[in-house]
């Protein structure tokens, strides 16, 4: 029935694969399997940042993943963060199991800065993680986003920089808003992202919420993160990595 009512829709509107641009449908049901079709790993990226808690990604950022990640995060194709939530909901139960144990799941974005909001008009990975809670919750799995870090400075763009770079621009620049700590305090806490690339900024989330908190050990599950897509090598080479 859902994909009937895709087709229609297709005749109506004019939309297509956001992962390979095929006609009359948002996604198709090739590049969906792409994306959340296949078992999720623990992944770790060489060099491996110190502070990095344990990984846990959907599928190889190449292909109908990369399209869809890109047309959603720098087109605003709002429709795609389904999907995407979807495939982020698997790789948190990968790293959680289905039924958690000390409270709900907690699912903390890594945040984007505040100008790259601004200029995209939405903010896509806590869009993908408010979806990934719903499906969990969907599956019988208590969950809720709890978006409590923020950059405390500017930084400069990722892109270009290496992994050593990578980790001294982002050092110290995420915090945990006032209150927060009694928010993160509440269920086990999964750190989310839509990208794996260096691991910078998953290590710095991991050490703003241990800050926050006093120490890493009082925090139930932050030593968990979980992101839709890795680069195709570090999603290969950890293939055996379970």
């Amino acid at each position: 029935m859902r994909g009937w009512w895709r087709e229609i829709s297709g005749l109506v509107l004019p939309v297509s694969c956001g992962g390979c641009g095929r006609t009359r449908v948002q996604l198709c049901e090739e590049c969906r399997a792409e994306l959340h079709g296949g078992a999720p790993r623990r992944v770790r990226p060489v060099p491996r940042p110190p502070g990095l808690p344990v990984v846990h990604a959907a599928a190889a950022y190449e292909n109908a993943v990369r399209a869809v990640l890109l047309a959603h995060k720098e087109r605003g194709e709002m429709g795609l963060a389904g999907a995407l939530g979807k495939a982020l909901a698997g790789a948190v139960r990968a790293g959680t199991g289905h039924v958690g144990v000390g409270g709900p799941l907690l699912l903390v974005p890594v945040p984007s800065a505040r100008r790259a909001v601004a200029a995209r008009g939405h903010d896509p990975t806590r869009r993908i993680a408010l979806a990934a809670a719903g499906e969990l919750r969907r599956g019988g799995t208590p969950a809720r986003v709890v978006a409590v870090l923020r950059q405390r400075r500017a930084v400069a763009d990722q892109a270009g920089l290496g992994a050593g770079q990578r980790l001294a621009n982002l050092a110290g620049a995420l915090e945990v808003v006032a209150g927060g700590e009694r928010l993160l305090a509440a269920g086990r806490v999964v750190l989310v992202d839509d990208l794996l690339t260096t691991g910078a900024s998953l290590a710095e989330a991991a050490r703003a919420v241990a800050a926050a908190c006093g120490h890493a050990d009082d925090v139930p599950g932050s030593g968990q993160a979980a992101v839709v897509a890795v680069s195709p090598s570090a999603f290969e080479i950890n293939r055996n990595c379970q």
